[in-house]
């Protein structure tokens, strides 16, 4: 009789391949636009765990990657299941529970996360959920009952509660893929009106960091106290915008909060001073080895470290490469450093599979699998020239998931992380974990090292905000095709091979796709109108075939939520905007107006048009009969004219958009009463193929005399899901279907883009063309 294989035939059942394979088809269902049935993810699950275990040839990597797509789709089910059911929305709903993290205090409300205790005084569809929750200040009475939200405090209060849903738009951030990741159940806030207890106060890891944190703000100097608490706590609540912009510009986000390097760097300090307490006292070597000590005191570091950090997922990674490490040195096996790769890829999926839809994933395996494959190059190099090898190898490799998870690239970022990789990590963090450590030892023992620790740091700073106010510092890229990626990887990939290798010229015509994608721009006489999922609000963009506009910029709110900032002017960069032409502000209520600061921070806004009481500075009246024509293309302000009085909404700007190949009127959010005055005026100027519906498809808006001499083939609506308003009203959604018009709402498609071309209209609705499996789920939720 044969016996098993011998380990050294065939695939391993841990190595590089299988663990490639593995996440492939992990990738492949997070892509899918609806999940399997359960009943054939747990039969693939099953085949292809026979196929791992079993088999020594092909069916091994197979069976891997059929366990990959399994354990996503088994994943990512079990957490859609769990969010707050359709028919529960903006329900009010009694909880106890704990807060857990780190809460996010701003000047009028606290964002953090709460987990609902499991026993059953809760309700049955929130227990042990984690929620998602802000808590605002009260405004009446001036208390603020919301500071004493501590980590790992405990309370009982009432909150309203909405599933996790999010704004989709062009651009690489989707806020309802990282809720899913994070295993958010419902989001919401907490209403001060019911009652509320505090049953206990800070406790846990999470505790120890708050306070941790505050004595870092009492012991150093603002500003710096905000680095030095991110450098050794992995705590970013106090950086702003623009520390976020510096950091972004110059490639140093990866190295601000607690990365894996540094967790390594923990990790080996741990391991030489237990070798040294060995090599002090050779006694204790006669029980226990030398080595074997030193393995296991890195391993104890690692994840000590990483508990400091929050468990964020690059220490997660380390710290499943040095157990890798550990156990080998234990069992007295030698582990590569692309074998600790792999293994710690394996265990990380198996235990969280979603861990794919966070960026911090393919950014730390990538950058290391770069190294690992380009390390033979480099390791019989002088170290400076090792070093700056590691450095082009790191910004060529990872250009190419940056510029696709960020849509961005940093053109400064090379020569900031030369300067930054080793001054920040080898003399700033170490300082700033001294002084962590002392400070656990022993009250205000850590201020002189975290002290000189800002001390350091602000010896640096002032260089990468140099490099990052520069015009080429940070380069945003439009949104490219799916091919984009594997074509630039490939160009990496070939760049990076020996020299010698031929074609390398011809490899970097590959990057194109990725660097300069076909923005699908009008031709002359066209032009297109895309209206952005900016929640309550209004933002819509227009581009002919080298103009472009933005009518509205979005609301903000002082609370804390910008759509310049968070949702216009990432949409432009995604669509590859790198000046407007002309701005419109309709008027100037904060739902419409209130993201206009941000853009204008952001991009040359060229001249602004305004209505008079809008109280936008330096901005030319909307005035009815102005117009301008370019590429084709005529605009014109069709209201309010010169002698109508300043209302607000009644006085919005009006705007009518018109070429060979179709128009748009834009109306802002004038009501009932100036829709008839404009039909009694010149009812053949608003005869158009595309409007948007003024004031969000509110009931006092849309008359049918207005409806009908638009004469309208497609209606939009700028509307926020679940608003409190019920806008667009079901009412006007009939009025202009029944006047022959399409209707599409932002709060269910999303961005919606309309492009007027040769050949008649077309519609694109963001969520219909790009789907994904967690909107397939909503929807049947919805059905039922």
């Amino acid at each position: 009789m044969e016996g098993p294989p011998s380990a050294s035939v065939g695939v391993p059942p841990f190595g590089i391949g299988v663990a490639t394979l593995l996440v492939l088809g992990v990738l492949a269902c997070s892509r899918l636009p609806a999940l399997p049935p359960v009943f054939m993810l747990a039969v693939a699950l099953g085949a292809g765990a026979w196929g791992w275990w079993r088999c020594t040839d092909w069916r091994r990597p197979a069976g891997a990657m059929l366990v990959g797509v399994a354990l996503f789709g088994l994943h990512a089910g079990w957490v859609l299941s769990r969010q707050l059911p359709f028919a529960q929305e903006r329900g009010d709903f009694a909880v106890s529970g704990r807060v857990v993290q780190l809460p996010d205090h701003e000047p009028r409300r606290t964002r953090f996360l709460f987990r609902v205790d499991g026993d059953a005084s809760q309700p049955a569809f929130l227990r042990g959920r984690l929620l998602r929750l802000s808590w605002y200040d009260d405004r009446d009475t001036g208390s603020s009952p919301r500071l004493e939200l501590e980590p790992g405090s405990r309370w009982r209060f009432t909150a309203r509660l909405r599933a996790p849903r999010g704004l989709r738009n062009p651009g690489w951030y989707d806020s309802e893929k990282h809720m899913l990741a994070g295993r958010i159940a419902a989001t919401g806030y907490v209403r001060q009106a019911q009652p509320f207890e505090r049953a206990r106060g800070s406790a846990g890891i999470d505790g120890w960091r708050d306070r941790i944190a505050a004595r870092i703000d009492g012991s150093v100097a603002q500003p710096s106290s905000r680095f030095v608490r991110a450098l050794a706590l992995g705590d970013t609540r106090a950086l702003d915008d623009v520390d976020w912009e510096t950091l972004r510009a110059t490639g140093l986000t990866h190295l601000i909060a607690i990365s894996g390097f540094h967790v390594g760097l923990v990790a080996g300090f741990v391991a030489l001073v237990a070798a040294g307490l060995w090599w002090l006292l050779p006694a204790l070597g006669r029980h226990v080895p030398r080595p074997q000590v030193a393995a296991t005191g890195a391993l104890l570091g690692a994840v000590g470290y990483a508990a400091v950090a929050g468990f964020a997922l690059p220490t997660v990674r380390t710290v499943l490469m040095v157990a890798v490490v550990v156990l080998a040195r234990l069992w007295r096996r030698h582990t590569g450093v692309a074998d600790s790769l792999a293994l710690a890829a394996i265990a990380l999926l198996l235990a969280d599979p979603l861990s794919v839809l966070a960026a911090g994933f393919w950014l730390s395996f990538a950058g290391v699998a770069w190294l690992v494959w380009c390390l033979p190059q480099v390791q019989a190099v002088p170290l400076v020239r090792g070093f700056l090898s590691a450095q082009w190898v790191a910004t060529l490799g990872l250009l190419p998931l940056t510029a696709i998870l960020f849509g961005q690239a940093s053109l400064a970022g090379p020569l900031a992380n030369l300067v930054a990789i080793p001054w920040w990590s080898l003399v700033v963090v170490p300082l700033a974990l001294l002084g962590t450590g002392l400070e656990a030892l022993h009250v205000d023992w850590g201020g002189p090292a975290w002290r000189l620790a800002a001390l350091c740091f602000d010896l640096s700073w002032p260089l990468f905000e140099w490099l990052a106010s520069g015009r080429a510092a940070l380069w945003w890229l439009p949104e490219a095709r799916w091919f984009a990626l594997p074509l630039a990887l490939i160009g990496a990939f070939w760049l990076l091979l020996p020299r010698g290798v031929p074609g390398k010229a011809l490899a970097a015509l590959l990057f194109l796709p990725l660097l300069w994608p076909d923005r699908r721009l009008p031709g002359a006489g066209e032009f297109d109108v895309v209206t952005l999922d900016v929640g309550q609000g209004l933002a819509v963009l227009v581009r002919t075939a080298r103009h472009t506009y933005l009518y509205d910029a979005g609301p903000a709110v002082p609370e804390g939520f910008d759509a310049g900032e968070r949702v216009v002017a990432p949409a432009l960069h995604a669509l590859g905007v790198r000046r407007l032409d002309g701005t419109i502000v309709s008027h100037g209520d904060a739902d419409h107006a209130g993201g206009f600061a941000a853009v204008q921070r952001r991009f040359d806004t060229g001249p602004v048009f305004a209505a008079r009481d809008s109280g936008i500075e330096s901005s030319v009246p909307c005035l009815a009969g102005t117009r301008w024509r370019v590429d084709g293309v005529t605009f014109r302000f069709l209201h309010p004219d010169v002698h109508f009085p300043p209302l607000r909404n009644e006085s919005s700007c009006v705007l009518r958009i018109e070429s060979a190949h179709g128009s748009a009127l834009l109306a802002g959010d004038i009501g009932e009463v100036v829709e008839r005055m404009l039909v009694r005026g010149d009812p053949d100027a608003l005869r158009s193929d595309l409007v948007l519906m003024a004031h969000h498809g509110s009931g006092g808006s849309s008359d049918p005399a207005f409806v009908a001499a638009t004469g309208a083939r497609l209606a939009l609506a700028s509307a926020g899901h679940g608003n409190r308003f019920g806008h667009p009203q079901p009412a006007v959604l009939r009025r202009w279907a029944d006047g022959g018009a399409d209707t599409a709402v932002t709060a269910v498609d999303g961005a919606i883009s309309v492009r007027l071309r040769r050949g008649g209209g077309q519609v694109e609705r963001q969520r219909g063309a790009q789907p994904r499996l967690w909107d397939a789920v909503r929807r049947s939720d919805t059905a039922r």
